[in-house]
C-alpha cells in the first residue's frame, strides 16, 4: 500500500445492519471487545506505569476513569481507586510549567477533581479545581505560551470543560472560561492581521503553521466550537467560520489534508495528529454549527481516505495509529446514522484485536494513552457504547 499504511484487506460496508434489533452490537461481538479490552488490560498492568506523569505519556488514571463508566460491571469503585492511585505521583510533582491538558499539569489536576468527587472527597476535589483554575492568569497572560492542544491554551481549555461536562456547568467558574476563549481568538486575529492573512484567525506552533488536531487549526477551531456558550456565537460566525472555509480550499484531492502550510511531507500523513482524522471532527462540529453541508461533504472525503489508508505501520495508537483513526467512523456515525461507518469503525477495531500480529512499529511509550496500548482499550471500550464514545482529551 505505501510505507505508512497496510493495504486495508476489509470489504466495504454491504448495507447488511451491523448492530441487533435493540440497536446494540451483536454479544458476541461485543464479547470479544471485552475479552481483548481484559487481555490488552492485563498487559498495560504488568507493564507498570509510564516514567512520564502526562495523560498524553502516561494515561492510566485517564484510562481507568473511562473503563469505570464504560465497562465497570461491578468494578467501578475498584476502577476509580486505581484512577486515583495512578494520580497520586503526578498530582505530588506538579511543576506549573506546561499548562494543559494532555501534556501539563491540567491533567492531572482535572482528572483529580472528577476522581475526587466521584469517591465523594468533596475537599480533595475543590482544591484539585482551584489549584487549576489558577493556572488562567498565566494561561491568559503569558505570550510564550501557544494556543495549540498538546501544549496550549485549548489544551487548558479543555480541562476547564471536562470538569464542566463530568460534574456540573456551575462547577466550574465560567469567567475563566469566556477570558481562555478570549484570549485564543485575540491570538489569533493578532496573528492573522500581523502577518496579512485573508481570512480572520491564524496560529502557529514553533513558529510552523500547523493545520492539525494536535499542533494546529483543526484543533484549536474544534476546542473553541465545543465551547457552547451563547456569548461567543457571534465570534463562532465571524471568526472561526470563515476560517474552516480557508481550510476547505487547502485539502488534497485524495480527501486528505495537509499537516502544516508549506509542508514538504505532501499527501502522506493520515493520523489524528496530523491529516484527515483530526481534520474530520472539525468539519462534523462546523456542520452541526453552522449548518453548511459543504463541512459534511468535507468530512465523507476524510473519512473515505481514512478507509483507505488509516491502518497504520506506526501501531495501534490513538495519536498516530488504528484506533485514533477509528475514532473518525465512530464521529461520522454518531452524526449521520449511516451504519456504513459503524461497520468502518468495527473492522478497524478488528485489525486492532490482532494487536501486535501485523508487524507494526513499536513507539517510545508502548503503553501509553496517545501513542501505546492503553489508547487501544480505550477505544475498544468506547466502541462498546458507540453513540456516546468520545476521542479521549479532546472530545467533549
Amino acid at each position: 500500500m505505501s510505507d505508512r499504511a497496510f493495504r486495508n484487506p476489509f470489504p466495504d460496508y454491504d448495507g447488511e445492519s451491523v448492530l441487533t434489533e435493540e440497536g446494540k452490537l451483536p454479544k458476541p461481538y461485543m464479547k470479544q471487545l471485552r475479552d481483548k479490552i481484559s487481555e490488552l488490560l492485563s498487559c498495560v498492568e504488568s507493564a507498570g506505569p509510564e516514567a512520564e506523569d502526562s495523560v498524553y505519556v502516561g494515561g492510566a488514571a485517564a484510562l481507568y476513569l473511562h473503563l469505570h463508566s464504560t465497562v465497570g460491571e461491578g468494578k467501578v469503585e475498584e476502577y476509580l481507586q486505581k484512577a486515583l492511585a495512578n494520580l497520586q505521583h503526578p498530582l505530588s510533582s506538579l511543576k506549573g510549567r506546561k499548562l494543559s491538558f494532555m501534556c501539563g499539569d491540567a491533567g492531572p489536576l482535572a482528572l483529580g477533581a472528577i476522581v475526587y468527587s466521584k469517591l465523594g472527597q468533596a475537599k480533595k476535589s475543590k482544591d484539585c479545581l482551584q489549584r487549576l483554575e489558577s493556572f488562567h492568569r498565566k494561561v491568559i497572560s503569558d505570550d510564550t505560551i501557544p494556543d495549540e492542544i498538546l501544549f496550549g491554551r485549548t489544551g487548558y481549555l479543555y480541562a476547564l470543560l471536562l470538569i464542566r461536562r463530568e460534574l456540573g456547568r456551575d462547577f466550574v467558574n465560567s469567567e475563566i472560561i469566556s477570558k481562555v476563549v478570549q484570549a485564543v481568538l485575540d491570538s489569533g486575529q493578532r496573528m492573522s492581521k500581523n502577518q496579512g492573512w485573508s481570512h480572520p484567525l491564524m496560529y502557529a506552533w514553533h513558529d510552523k503553521h500547523y493545520l492539525g488536531s494536535a499542533h494546529g487549526l483543526a484543533g484549536i477551531f474544534y476546542m473553541l466550537m465545543q465551547v457552547q456558550d451563547p456569548s461567543f456565537s457571534s465570534a463562532l460566525t465571524s471568526l472561526v467560520k470563515p476560517s474552516i472555509d480557508y481550510m476547505l480550499t487547502l485539502r488534497f484531492p485524495s480527501g486528505n489534508c495537509p499537516s502544516s502550510l508549506g509542508s514538504s511531507s505532501g499527501d502522506k500523513l493520515v493520523h489524528w495528529c496530523h491529516g484527515a482524522p483530526g481534520w474530520i471532527h472539525m468539519f462534523l462540529l462546523a456542520y452541526k454549527t453552522f449548518g453548511d453541508q459543504q463541512y459534511l461533504e468535507a468530512a465523507k472525503d476524510c473519512a473515505d481516505v481514512i478507509w483507505k489508508r488509516g491502518l497504520l505501520k506506526k501501531g495501534y495508537g490513538i495519536c498516530h495509529g488504528t484506533a485514533g483513526n477509528a475514532y473518525a467512523f465512530i464521529a461520522m456515525f454518531k452524526l449521520t446514522k449511516d451504519q456504513k461507518y459503524l461497520y468502518r469503525a468495527c473492522k478497524f477495531a478488528d485489525w486492532c484485536c490482532d494487536f501486535g500480529t501485523h508487524g507494526c512499529g513499536t513507539p517510545d511509550r508502548p503503553y501509553s494513552l496517545f501513542e501505546g496500548m492503553s489508547g487501544t482499550i480505550y477505544f475498544l471500550a468506547d466502541l462498546m457504547d458507540p453513540l456516546n464514545a468520545r476521542f479521549p482529551a479532546f472530545e467533549l
